[in-house]
């Protein structure tokens, strides 16, 4: 059967037409006064890193951390580098990692901590770069791998897995004393490492996580913050782990034919609830709802880490989220008064190869089929270190946490007084206030999947601040679908006073330049006064193009940059010493004196400095070129796909390996060449079928399933791929086959006679690193 039709679009949704009355949202103020945990204080203290109930601090400096993570042992390690640089560059500040320990001992008293396993390299490389790292040491870890990271060894012994059963930690302690081996000494005071998860997605042990964190401490894995996965009801023992809370704006773990649930809803929406129930239900075994949620502990301060910057692809749900989700959500979460914004996945990857899958399975117990190699999950960066739309949407983001999350830290979150009724409501408008005392940022969310949102005419948006009441827009405003904004109000700048502006804040070059980004919509308007002149000046910028706005007198000097729609997308904001702004399509970063950009031709790089746009030029590191076809030489043709190849819980079943060798068509991919020095060869295959596999000498290296997006792979980092070695396999989709495919692939499956299979096609482009001395 197929699956119906996920897109639930009301036609009664077009444009509201609000009667012109006020939204007001009231500066609340904090709620409880603030108090300083023992954690970082008196229980291993760090150099840098201290946290109070409202906010964490660096150097003493109230501090919004960004983190997002990254998997070293499902990234080779010759690409570790330029991942993390453009995990900077994306405005990323902590790396997360799981020590998957069935990756590293999948057989006793045999821990491999090599090559791509060496994650005190990876730590190391983490310090060198400027990023802080946590480490989730689990020992259960999830992540989508079997035995939920457990070596089968640990999975099959007789014990109480993840509880106090003594003989359940005599298993743990030796993995810890390993670890603690690797990494002891890059623990401590002035160490990179300022985080450690326990355990993950533990309900109701809040003693085994005591436990696990004096373990860990003995085994000197030691850091200022000890943290936990506090959504769906976590029972954590008080004081003791920082609590850290999710949003995902859609998921895998519900049913093929289950439409949007409100679990995933909520999260569009500003809130000061911050549990979620539905993460990781299906492993539990529970329905989404059964488990009961729990209010915030108000001790520590409201964080992240696990907002979707991604979602995986399991056979029986192939979610892809667009860039809009997933900024949307993360918007939502500063609005709320997020104090720390934690990402899984930012960057994507591949399981490692052995002898045997290492991926969750039916096969292996667990609810859902994931492909055996691919980790990609349509992450900020990918398997493939290509960017995503999310990538650009969410450092904008983080580029104004940077420069304005010393005072952003600092400002409580207050809802309106008029609030949407329910996860269904489409007409009431979502926003939030974050102010302390006269300044602050008003959030505005009118975005999210699936169901279309109504323009929103005649909206007149004020807020009350300690010095009165400020009404943005000079006059009512119109709010168009995909808005996701963050506008300034009460801002002092090089000696004149921002009241408000309807473009959100990217980010101040310095004391006297500011940087807006157009939102969705119209024109910009500023509204600026100074102390020469009492009175308001109104400006509109063009939203489209952008422009820039200066104001010269006695008592003020200031530039104002708007990025228009045009150029938002390829804007970057380089935090070195002196904040850099750029313009740039193509991936960027800076590693050392350079600025860095990867393409296959000469890149147009423009960075804005003595008030205008300026080209910079690149050298190459090697020779690059334009996109070229691959000749593909069909070897057998696709045989008939069955509608279904079993269920487990009621989810499908992905068709076993033998099937897929045996009725998948065989392409062998001609022209691949050979690795050169200084280049870097990416094959995108754009496809369309059920499962795809790409072999080396019929080697299975890589897998897909279909969710309608293309497959880029790096070939670079897969032996053997040269020549004429390579081939690809595609096995077709069935017509009534019971998988959730995306809205525009499932146009394409019921528009197919027979099954789906296709080979649209096969690029490869050689891509090449350019430098600019900075």
């Amino acid at each position: 059967m197929t699956v119906p039709d996920q897109r639930l679009t009301d036609q009664r949704l077009t444009d509201q037409r609000l009667p012109d009355q006020r939204l007001l949202a009231v500066n609340q103020g904090w709620q409880r006064a603030e108090t300083r945990p023992g954690m970082t204080v008196t229980v291993d203290p760090h150099d840098r890193i201290s946290l109070t109930s409202r906010h964490l601090l660096l150097d003493g400096v109230p501090w919004i951390p960004v983190s997002g993570e990254i998997h070293y042992s499902r990234v080779p390690r010759a690409s570790w580098r330029e991942r993390l640089l453009l995990m900077r560059s994306g405005g990323i500040t902590v790396v997360s990692s799981y020590l998957i320990w069935l990756h590293h001992e999948p057989v006793q008293g045999e821990a491999h901590f090599d090559g791509d396993l060496d994650v005190a390299a990876f730590v190391r490389l983490c310090g060198e770069l400027g990023l802080a790292v946590v480490l989730r040491i689990g020992p259960w870890v999830h992540g989508e791998v079997r035995n939920g990271g457990f070596p089968d060894w640990v999975q099959a012994a007789p014990v109480e897995h993840r509880t106090d059963d003594p003989a359940y930690l005599d298993l743990i302690r030796p993995w810890f004393a390993r670890l603690g081996t690797e990494l002891a000494d890059l623990c401590g005071p002035s160490s990179p490492v300022i985080g450690i998860q326990l355990e993950n997605e533990l309900y109701g042990q809040p003693g085994h996580l005591s436990t696990l964190k004096a373990m860990a401490r003995e085994a000197g894995l030691t850091a200022p913050l000890y943290t936990a996965t506090a959504w769906g009801g976590a029972e954590l023992p008080p004081g003791e782990v920082l609590p850290l809370y999710s949003g995902y704006g859609d998921g895998f773990w519900v049913d093929a034919d289950a439409g949007w649930d409100d679990s995933f809803r909520q999260h569009f929406f500003f809130s000061h609830d911050w549990d979620d129930v539905g993460v990781g239900a299906d492993v539990r075994g529970i329905a989404i709802g059964e488990a009961q949620a729990r209010p915030r502990d108000e001790s520590f301060p409201a964080a992240t880490c696990e907002l979707g910057g991604g979602m995986a692809t399991t056979y029986h749900r192939r979610i892809v989220p667009t860039g809009e989700t997933i900024a949307a959500v993360a918007n939502a979460k500063v609005g709320s008064g997020s104090a720390w914004q934690g990402y899984y996945m930012y960057a994507g990857g591949l399981n490692p190869r052995g002898p045997e899958p290492v991926q969750e399975s039916h096969a292996t117990g667990y609810p859902n089929d994931l492909p055996v190699y691919d980790y990609d999950f349509h992450a900020a960066v990918g398997a493939a270190g290509q960017l995503s739309a999310s990538h650009a949407l969410l450092r904008q983001q983080h580029a104004f946490i940077a420069a304005f999350g010393d005072r952003l830290a600092r400002m409580p979150s207050s809802l309106p007084e008029i609030v949407p009724t329910g996860v269904d409501d489409a007409a009431t408008l979502r926003w939030a206030l974050r102010a302390d005392g006269d300044s602050g940022f008003v959030f505005l969310n009118w975005a999210q999947p699936h169901i279309p949102l109504p323009m929103l005419h005649n909206v007149r948006l004020a807020v009350r601040l300690a010095s009165g009441t400020v009404e943005l827009g000079s006059e009512p405003l119109d709010i168009v679908p995909g808005t996701i904004a963050r506008w300034p109000v009460g801002l002092d700048i090089g000696g004149a006073r921002l009241h408000w502006a309807t473009g959100s804040v990217l980010t101040m070059l310095d004391s006297e330049t500011l940087v807006l980004v157009a939102d969705a919509g119209g024109d910009v308007e500023i509204a600026i006064g100074t102390e020469h002149d009492d009175g308001v000046t109104l400006y509109r910028v063009d939203g489209e193009a952008g422009g820039r706005l200066t104001i010269g007198e006695p008592d003020a000097s200031v530039t104002i940059i708007v990025i228009g729609r045009l150029d938002a997308a390829r804007v970057w904001v380089l935090e070195e010493e002196q904040r850099r702004l750029v313009l740039c399509a193509d991936p960027l970063w800076t590693d050392g004196a350079d600025l860095v950009v990867r393409a296959s031709a000469r890149p147009r790089v423009t960075e804005w400095w003595n008030d205008g746009w300026h080209d910079l030029t690149f050298t190459p590191d090697g020779s690059a070129a334009h996109p070229a076809a691959v000749t593909l030489v069909p070897l057998r043709a696709a045989g008939a796909p069955l509608a279904g190849y079993g269920t487990f819980d009621g989810r499908a079943s992905a068709p076993g390996g033998q099937y897929v060798a045996d009725f998948a068509s065989v392409h062998r991919l001609v022209g691949l060449g050979e690795p050169a020095s200084g280049c870097r060869r990416e094959l995108r295959i754009d496809w369309a079928g059920d499962v795809a596999e790409l072999l080396v000498d019929d080697v299975v290296v890589a897998d897909r399933f279909w969710d309608g997006t293309p497959w880029e792979i790096d070939l670079d980092t897969i032996g053997g791929a040269t020549g004429s070695s390579v081939t690809f396999r595609v096995l077709p989709l069935h017509r009534d086959s019971p998988v959730r495919v995306p809205a525009d692939a499932e146009d394409r499956r019921r528009s197919t006679s027979g099954a789906l299979h296709a080979l649209d096609a096969v690029t490869l482009t050689r891509t090449t690193t350019w430098h600019h001395p900075l």
